[in-house]
């Protein structure tokens, strides 16, 4: 990992241009096109499976529960957050074949491919291979990693057969989950293993997805308790210079898990689940990686208006990146939260957690933490109440998050949400909030000491604090239409930056500020029942400046972000079980480190035949290699590929 400075203070307006979004407009033209020729030719005697409707209908969408944005299970259409939805069909219909590429589908964040194994992805600005103002979940679970407050994506490797819905929220998220949520929040919800039995079998064969292969069996041992275990392993081919040569990032992984569900009563719903992976990147010599985890959660519903649930959690990651450094990180958690309601107009939320992160590294003499080892811990709680001011119509949400931590002491991220529902197709919603982004090793412990440069530890790190305000609007016109609106502007302060010090040396500091403002817009709409459409536009504007302090060099690793993004997701079933599934996406230039803007897309062909067997064939990237992050020696492009895959359900 190396710190990349930003030579300039500021991320200036770019205009969008004209041509690139022109060319847009022409493809998807051309699909829809295509698309309705093909639907103008279906058959009143050839029927969609039931599952195929199911997946496809937006009153399912409309009416789905989803839980990133109170800690509870409320209806999607009515949820005060800028928040998207990828479902299982989703990931399916587009082809993805891991999580980064599921996130693609959701228009409010950016998602770029960096190599075979590396991608930054973030929310409403920073991003970049360390992205550290987004917290992100599986199954309750906090992949996040203290060594530089974000995650390695090439470690989390969930069977996406497994997944049931990924829910995307943009903009703050402290009050309820803590520390890093500052521009957004992501939760990978799996099926429980009561949905997901029987056996499922896939292999594939590609070009830049060499092979891939997994089995997962789901059975139960009685009435009330099932379980489901699983093994997958892919091979992926080394991205291409902007030359035309190889890159030597080739990429394998390995992993096996289980997960099991107990439904003792009515009332009750205990989990264990827990995962094993292992991998290498790149040629001789090889970066490692290997982990697991163990996850148990017990939830008791008291009471329609009361229910309480306890989860614990241990995580172990390992890392060796040859002549840079490696991380032996053990993760203890322990998290309890409890709803309930005070009389007709209150609903309360409260929980309390902490976390022990057990964290050890080994350097090069060029490159270090100071200590190399550090026990870290987290206290935190949260209160937070659901006030109906109008019943069924106008709420007020009140809350805040009180956390400790090691580097910066105690922390609060209070948040307030107005959220009006004039009738059940829409909502009006807005939010005030401030969160804040804890301090990691990197910004505490790293030093670097080379012939060039010395960067000296700065044990005085504070965090980085963000001021959000956020106005949107949720509309469903008719069943077959829903539409997205989100606002906002947010305030950064004490932000990481590079100061030079008296002496010449270096150090990581907090002289950095800025302002981010944009809209995010979504659309889900269906023509036909066969045929479902959905994506967005965003728009993002970002300027960062130094606070005066002397000595400050430049702002680091704080982002590359476009200022516009376009995707689009069609997916059309077609008759005799076949299906034809398209995404199209295009990225605004990223301005510094520069990289040109791109269109692409990616195309999937399906059959569903003798009842249990399913093949996919997909071309991605069908407009050519092209760079997605990072210029110079960095610079790669992500080639156009192929694949097939063959998977059977039964």
């Amino acid at each position: 990992m190396t710190l990349v400075p930003n030579n300039e203070y500021a991320t200036k307006r770019t205009r969008m241009h004209i041509k690139p979004i022109w060319r847009i407009g022409l493809a998807v033209t051309l699909a829809v096109a295509t698309s309705v020729a093909a639907a103008d030719d279906l058959s009143s005697t050839n029927e969609v499976s039931p599952s195929s409707l199911k997946h496809l209908s937006l009153e399912a969408l409309m009416n789905l529960d989803i839980t990133s944005v109170s800690k509870r299970p409320e209806p999607y259409l009515q949820a005060p957050a800028a928040i998207q939805v990828i479902t299982q069909d989703d990931i399916r219909r587009s082809g993805a074949t891991s999580i980064p590429e599921a996130l693609r589908l959701a228009p409010n964040l950016e998602v770029a491919q960096v190599n075979s194994h590396d991608w930054a992805i973030s929310a409403r600005g920073f991003n970049n291979t360390s992205a550290n103002k987004l917290l992100v979940m599986i199954d309750g679970r906090n992949i996040y990693t203290p060594l530089f407050a974000g995650v390695f994506w090439d470690a989390q490797q969930v069977l996406l057969e497994d997944i049931d819905r990924i829910e995307v929220v943009s903009g703050p998220g402290g009050t309820l989950w803590g520390a890093n949520a500052v521009n957004g929040v992501i939760n990978v919800v799996t099926k429980s293993s009561r949905d997901t039995q029987g056996l499922y079998v896939s292999g594939a064969a590609g070009t830049f997805l060499q092979d891939y292969g997994a089995v997962r069996y789901g059975g139960q041992l009685s009435s009330n308790l099932f379980y489901r275990v699983y093994a997958q392993r892919s091979d992926r081919n080394g991205t291409e210079t902007p030359a035309g040569g190889t890159v030597p990032d080739r990429w394998d992984m390995t992993q096996g898990g289980f997960r099991m569900d107990y439904y003792p009563s009515v009332s009750d719903t205990m989990t264990l689940q827990g995962d094993a992976y292992g991998g290498f990147e790149g040629h001789t010599p090889k970066t490692g990686i290997n982990g697991q985890n163990m996850i148990g959660r017990w939830s008791h519903v008291i009471s329609p208006e009361s229910d309480w649930q306890i989860q614990a959690y241990f995580d172990r990651t390992w890392r060796r990146v040859p002549n840079s450094f490696s991380e032996d990180l053990k993760t203890y958690d322990l998290d309890f939260q409890h709803r309930f309601e005070i009389g007709q107009r209150n609903n309360l939320l409260w929980g309390l957690g902490y976390r022990d992160y057990d964290d050890h590294t080994a350097s090069t003499p060029g490159l270090l933490f100071i200590p190399p080892a550090r026990n870290l811990q987290l206290f935190s709680g949260f209160l937070q109440d659901e006030i109906t001011i109008v019943p069924e119509k106008l709420k007020l949400t009140l809350g805040s998050k009180l956390e400790h931590n090691d580097f910066s002491g105690w922390e609060y991220q209070p948040s307030g949400r107005l959220a009006w529902t004039p009738d059940t197709k829409q909502t009006v919603w807005g939010a005030v909030s401030r969160a804040v982004r804890s301090p990691s090793r990197i910004d505490s412990d790293l030093a670097a000491r080379t012939p060039a440069v010395t960067l000296v530890n700065n044990p005085n790190f504070d965090s980085e604090k963000c001021y959000a305000f956020e106005l949107g609007y949720r509309l469903a016109p008719r069943t077959d239409t829903t539409l997205s609106v989100s606002t906002y502007y947010n305030i950064y302060d004490q932000l990481r930056s590079l100061d030079a010090k008296p002496d010449g040396t270096l150090i990581l500091g907090n002289n950095f500020k800025g302002e981010t403002a944009g809209v995010e817009f979504s659309a889900d709409y269906r023509p036909i029942d066969r045929w479902r459409l959905r994506g967005g536009y965003t728009y993002l504007y970002k300027h960062l400046i130094s606070d005066g302090t002397p000595g400050v060099v430049a702002s680091v690793r704080e982002g590359d972000d476009p200022e516009h993004q376009v995707l689009i997701q069609s997916v059309l079933d077609l008759p005799l079980n076949f299906q034809f599934d398209c995404v199209a996406r295009y990225v605004d230039r990223l301005t510094d480190p520069r990289v040109p803007a791109y269109l692409t897309a990616d195309v999937r062909l399906g059959w569903e035949f003798q009842k249990h067997f399913e093949l996919s064939l997909v071309a991605q990237n069908l407009t050519g290699p092209h760079g997605e992050f990072g210029s110079g020696l960095t610079a790669v492009d992500i080639p156009r590929s192929y694949y097939a895959m063959l998977a059977y359900r039964y």
